[in-house]
């Protein structure tokens, strides 16, 4: 009788591990797309949808705000911060996390909260909100590629050791 019940009780907790939370079953992401392509197509046009609407522009010709001036300016900040909330929370889901999964999971999160802020500065249209929040995503980005871009790329270009014995030994 006690294996019967240690045999139930282990194919519960398989059961309910198959499902997600609230009974359905778990989701099922297609995760085939390279991070490099995702940030590409996804993630940085919705930061640039952003960026290019806040600060000023110097020319030879003088300043030139580069604030949104109609309606559908001001939506193109808003959805393009909307992107980037939602872009954070795609960088987390099972199948695109990078190691250490604790630090690039902090940085996910850390674009979708920043991103949130962003959202709100544009939709008040507080120009200079929206080019603050603007340098709080950037740094966000820069901080993550550092230790997740350049980082590896720079371990990868590195000099192997020689292996070669000390002259004159």
């Amino acid at each position: 009788m006690r294996h019967f019940v240690t045999l139930a009780a282990t194919a519960a907790l398989i059961c309910a591990c198959s499902q997600a939370p609230g009974g359905g079953a778990r989701p099922d992401f297609n995760t085939d797309l390279p991070m490099s392509e995702f940030m590409l197509h996804f993630v940085d046009p919705a930061a640039f949808m952003y960026w290019r609407g806040s600060g000023v522009e110097i020319t030879e010709a003088g300043e030139r705000d580069l604030s949104p001036t109609t309606d559908e300016g001001w939506e193109t900040l808003v959805t393009g911060a909307t992107m980037l909330v939602e872009a954070g929370n795609l960088m987390q889901i099972p199948g695109r996390t990078r190691a250490p999964e604790a630090d690039w999971n902090k940085y996910a999160r850390m674009l979708t909260e920043r991103a949130l802020v962003a959202r709100d500065a544009a939709e008040k249209r507080d120009k200079q909100a929206v080019f603050d929040e603007g340098g709080r995503v950037y740094e966000v980005c820069v901080a993550c590629h550092e230790q997740f871009v350049i980082a590896p790329q720079e371990e990868a270009e590195a000099p192997l050791p020689s292996h070669d014995p000390p002259a004159g030994k």
